[in-house]
């Protein structure tokens, strides 16, 4: 089993810390821009078709 040092731990965390390449700003506003995006377009899809769902539903059983 292999022995737990929290110390050695923290120290192999940072080095792999400074390893990571982080994105830059633009390509973070970027990034975040395209999700939203992409989001409301989800939103706006999903919407149509429950819309057309119901309103199958509405002449299949003749409610409302």
């Amino acid at each position: 089993m292999a022995k737990l040092d929290p110390a050695q731990f923290v120290r192999e965390v940072r080095q792999e810390v400074g390893r990571v390449t982080w994105p830059s700003r633009k390509e973070t506003l970027v990034t975040t821009g395209l999700v939203l995006a992409m989001s409301a377009l989800a939103a706006v899809f999903f919407l149509v078709v429950d819309q057309l769902i119901q309103l199958a539903m509405r002449l299949v059983f003749g409610i409302g």
